[in-house]
């Protein structure tokens, strides 16, 4: 089934639909959660998810699922990295893995540093490629702020990084 009749399905009450649309945004949505939300990576996905289901019924473009589910995703994420500030370094599984196992240990140990705030301005821009319009819309913030929270946020990075 096409992607946009699937979301159709799914926000008909096709529950076939519905889990195939979820066995299909799991991922995407895990692999923008973790990131972000580190340690409670798997929680925040989690409940990105309730919400694409409690909501989906207000999607009305089917075809814009993956960045409706990226913006939910992103906020979660955000909203459970603060709620448990608990953050441990060292759990971000989901990090795309260049090759060099201690790159990737490296990389996130010093994300694992950043705020909630600033990891998520770097996943949606510097992983996901967003522009800073795009990111300010599905953070909810003005694009200025993510400008300033980028800049910080790879000044932060860098200093770590050379540390």
């Amino acid at each position: 089934m096409e992607l946009g009749e699937l979301v159709r399905a799914a926000q008909g009450g096709d529950t076939l639909a519905l889990n195939e649309l979820l066995d299909q945004l799991a991922p995407y949505v895990g692999r923008i959660c973790g990131p972000i939300a580190l340690g409670n990576g798997a929680d925040a996905t989690q409940e990105a998810l309730v919400v694409i289901v409690r909501s989906l019924r207000t999607l009305r473009d089917p075809a814009a699922v993956f960045g409706w589910a990226r913006t939910i995703a992103a906020r979660e994420a955000v909203r459970v990295a603060r709620r448990d500030e608990r953050q441990v370094p060292g759990e971000l599984g989901e990090l795309p893995d260049r090759g060099d196992p201690q790159l990737s240990v490296d990389v996130r140990d010093v994300l694992a540093r950043l705020s909630p705030e600033h990891r998520a301005v770097l996943v949606l821009r510097d992983l996901e490629g967003l522009d800073e319009q795009t990111a300010a819309a599905l953070l909810d913030v003005p694009a200025g702020t993510v400008k300033s929270r980028l800049h910080r946020a790879r000044a932060s990075f860098r200093k770590a990084w050379s540390s």
